[in-house]
C-alpha cells in the first residue's frame, strides 16, 4: 500500500467531497489517504512547506504554489453567487472603511486577493484571525469590518452585521467568470500516472456523495463550526457543484485570469508551469 498525505477544510463542503475517500466507500486500489483537516490557511502554509502531497488550498496560494504544485480538476470550490463577502456593523460604503481595520481569513487566501485586486489600498491595515471568528470579533468591536468567507456568508446576519460589498458578485461584473475559491492541488512529483488517477477517485468520491447526500452528515458535523443542517446543507449545495465534479474549460479561464490579475499587480510571481499536468498552457 501507498500512503499519501491528504490536506483538506473542516468546512461541509470539503468533508462531504472527501467522505467516500477516506471511509473506504469508494475502490482506492493500492492507496491510502491519512487526512489533516485544518483551516484553509492553515493548509495554504504547510503547502508552501511542500509538507502533503495532496491538499486543498486557496487559488491565491496555488499562484505560488504551481512550480511543485498542480491543479487536480476534481474536488475544488468554484462557481457564481458563492464568493465572499465585506461585513461591518453598520451600513457604509467600501470608500468609508479605507484606513478602518478589516479582520481577513489569511494573507492566502482567495477572498484577501479579491479584496487587494478590488481596490489594493485596503491592504494596509488588515488583521488576520480564522475564518470562524471574523463575525464575532466586527460584533464586538475587535475590527471595523471582516472578510467572511464559508459558513460566515449564511450566518453574518445573525450577528447583526450589514453586508458591504460581495466580492464575488464584483468579480463577476469584472470579468463575466465563475469566482475561483478553493482547489485541490498535487505535488507534480508523483507523477502524470498517479495524479490522473487521484482525479478519478477524487470525482468518483464526489459523485458518490451527490448520490448519497444524506450518508455523510454525520461525519460532516463532526467537523463543521456550524451544525444546523440547514445551513450546513445551504453550505454544500453553494459550494458543491459541477465545477466539483470537473472544473471545465470555463473554470481554468476563470483561474488563469485570477492568477493573471494577480501577476499584472505583482501579487503573485509568473510561473511557467501548466495548472494542470494534462494541459499544456
Amino acid at each position: 500500500m501507498k500512503t499519501l498525505s491528504l490536506g483538506y477544510s473542516p468546512c461541509p463542503n470539503d468533508t462531504f467531497i472527501f467522505y467516500a475517500l477516506v471511509h473506504g466507500k469508494i475502490d482506492t486500489g493500492d492507496l491510502n489517504f491519512k487526512e489533516s483537516l485544518l483551516d484553509v490557511e492553515a493548509l495554504n502554509q504547510k503547502a508552501l512547506k511542500g509538507e502533503l502531497d495532496i491538499t486543498k488550498v486557496s487559488y491565491s496560494a496555488f499562484g505560488s504554489l504551481r512550480d511543485d504544485y498542480c491543479l487536480l480538476r476534481s474536488g475544488g470550490a468554484l462557481g457564481k453567487g458563492c464568493g465572499p463577502l465585506v461585513v461591518a456593523r453598520e451600513s457604509c460604503s467600501m470608500e468609508d472603511l479605507k484606513g478602518k481595520k478589516i479582520a481577513i481569513p489569511g494573507e492566502l487566501t482567495t477572498a484577501y486577493l479579491l479584496l487587494q485586486l478590488y481596490d489594493p489600498d485596503f491592504k494596509s491595515n488588515v488583521k488576520v484571525m480564522p475564518f470562524h471568528e471574523i463575525t464575532g470579533a466586527v460584533k464586538e468591536g475587535k475590527a471595523d469590518a471582516g472578510l467572511i468567507i464559508h459558513e460566515g456568508r449564511f450566518t453574518y446576519s445573525s450577528y447583526g452585521l450589514k453586508n458591504i460589498i460581495d466580492l464575488g458578485e464584483w468579480w463577476e461584473k469584472e470579468t463575466g467568470l465563475p469566482i475561483p475559491l478553493g482547489c485541490i492541488i498535487a505535488k507534480r512529483s508523483l507523477g502524470r500516472e498517479l495524479i490522473e488517477k487521484l482525479e478519478r477517485l477524487i470525482r468518483e468520491s464526489v459523485l458518490y456523495a451527490i448520490s448519497r447526500r444524506d450518508e455523510p452528515l454525520k461525519y460532516i458535523k463532526k467537523h463543521s463550526q456550524e451544525l444546523d443542517d440547514s445551513v450546513i446543507a445551504e453550505h454544500i449545495n453553494l459550494y458543491v457543484n459541477d465545477y466539483s465534479i470537473d472544473i471545465g474549460d470555463d473554470g481554468i479561464r476563470a483561474v488563469r485570469k485570477l492568477l493573471d490579475m494577480a501577476e499584472e499587480r505583482g501579487i503573485i510571481k509568473k510561473s511557467a508551469n501548466p495548472l494542470c499536468i494534462n494541459l499544456d498552457s
